[in-house]
């Protein structure tokens, strides 16, 4: 007994004198590449100095609308996506609990029975003679742990939290993506409802109208050609009432899929009521680093990387592993729990790799090649959220002057129909005149209701770009 204690007293020492070289071998600590992301990450000028910024608000701030958020919060509760998230999110759990688990001994314990008989072919079984039978019977307890002398196993670990933050950003991002999708879907079919609305009534003018020319066919005043051309818009509007129809319909079964459910009918509102925030502040662009669900996906990636050239630069040093079992043997049950059955031994030692076919060495360059490459990814990811926000920063900002302009456009064109028409009435003028101030027309009160899409599309799309979205 006293020479097993002095073996754990001896190895002991060992790990103690390891664990102090080692102190001055610790593993390299993560740090942020950089100059990753600076102030000229966005092309504006108009970004404010304020520390809160659009990312840091709830998303029912933004979409005031409660029939648009009754949708949204019932999508983020049925989503597939989501649901399939958060699945992924539990098995990197599970494994970010094992990689904890690694500092931990293993142990095994279980009985086992030996039958054994030598051949009386080989030089023992000659020498004993005749055949003999051994039956052995025990209960053993095994017992290893390995050392974490150079912090593999702490690299490991942190190379699993990463992939776990990974999955929880990852889980964020599908939360802002299904967001952004719910509204820019609502906001797209209450312009679908508008513009139906307009065709509906230019449907009605212009069989009115069709009325008046055959009218004035009569009179003398135009010819066929008139009428035809006049019932040819009627025509033209009646098949964009079908086009739109179908067109609702088609982007009701995409939103109902967006909730998990099956296809139906959407509630909501109109196109007039819909109010966007426009004191929105924008914040830094270093903020999108906390804010933006892929970015800290893609740093997340970058950390696993890193820890894991740490944990492939481990393996060219020593391994330090202990093992040892104890138990009951007997060569039978009667004596197998006396004390003379006892049995113990421990084993600590040390493994260099010398040889090894270059396997430790492929893996340590392979990980510097996947590092630089999270690295490349994460500077791409900065890249495209500052082109993804000067895009709606640009889009969002000119949106007020566009349909400004566009409604001063339609102004002129309905003042142009009247024009033309009274003049036709008095003979003074081709209805080709007429025809095309119509069509003219009906093309510029639909771009107004496209262009006030535009302007909530375009706040949807500042915000997600912003890291908003998922709070």
């Amino acid at each position: 007994m006293k020479s097993l204690l002095n073996i754990i007293k001896g190895i002991t020492f060992s790990v103690a004198i390891l664990a102090a070289v080692s102190s001055c071998m610790a593993r390299k600590e993560y740090q942020r590449p950089d100059k990753v992301v600076d102030e000229k990450l966005f092309r504006t000028d108009m970004l404010p100095s304020d520390s809160t910024n659009i990312a840091n608000v709830s998303w029912k701030e933004i979409f005031t609308d409660p029939i648009l958020q009754g949708h949204i919060n019932k999508a983020l509760e049925n989503n597939l996506d989501i649901r399939i998230a958060l699945q992924s999110i539990t098995s990197a759990e599970a494994y970010l609990k094992q990689s904890k688990a690694a500092y931990e001994p293993t142990l095994t314990v279980g009985p086992g029975y030996t039958f054994q008989t030598q051949s009386l072919n080989t030089q023992t079984g000659q020498l004993f003679g005749q055949r003999r039978y051994i039956n052995q019977l025990d209960i053993t307890a095994s017992i290893g742990f390995e050392a974490d002398i150079w912090g593999k196993l702490k690299a490991q670990q942190k190379a699993q939290l990463a992939t776990y933050l990974g999955t929880v950003a990852a889980h964020k991002a599908v939360k802002s993506d299904l967001i952004a999708s719910i509204a820019s879907s609502y906001y797209q079919l209450l312009t679908y409802d508008a513009q139906k609305r307009i065709i509906q009534e230019t449907i009605e003018v212009r069989e009115k109208n069709l009325e008046t020319t055959q009218a004035l066919k009569i009179a003398g005043t135009v010819t066929e050609v008139a009428v035809q051309q006049s019932e040819a818009l009627v025509l033209n509007a009646k098949s964009m009432l079908i086009d739109v129809d179908t067109q609702i319909q088609l982007l009701e079964n995409t939103m109902s899929l967006l909730m998990g459910e099956p296809s139906h009918s959407i509630e909501r509102s109109t196109l007039e009521t819909q109010k966007v925030p426009i004191d929105l502040k924008l914040g830094y662009p270093a903020q999108l680093l906390s804010n933006r669900p892929d970015v800290m996906q893609a740093e997340y990636s970058l950390m696993n990387a890193f820890e894991l050239t740490n944990s492939a630069k481990a393996q060219f040093y020593p391994t330090l592993k202990i093992t040892g079992s104890g138990g009951l043997q007997s060569m039978d049950i009667d004596h197998l729990f006396s004390v003379n059955s006892l049995f113990a031994n421990v084993v600590g030692g040390l493994a260099q790799p010398i040889l090894n076919k270059r396997t430790i060495r492929t893996n340590y360059e392979v990980s510097l090649a996947n590092q630089e490459t999270a690295y490349l990814n994460f500077r791409k990811t900065i890249l495209t959220a500052g082109k993804e926000v000067s895009d709606a920063i640009r889009v969002f900002s000119v949106q007020d002057s566009y349909i400004d302009l566009k409604e001063k456009e339609l102004d002129a064109y309905k003042k142009s129909v009247d024009y033309s028409q009274e003049l036709v009435n008095y003979g003074m003028a081709n209805y080709l005149e007429v025809l095309n101030a119509s069509v003219n027309s009906l093309n510029a009160e639909l771009n107004i209701a496209n262009a006030e899409y535009s302007k909530m599309k375009a706040a949807v799309e500042l915000y997600q770009a912003l890291g908003g979205g998922w709070k």
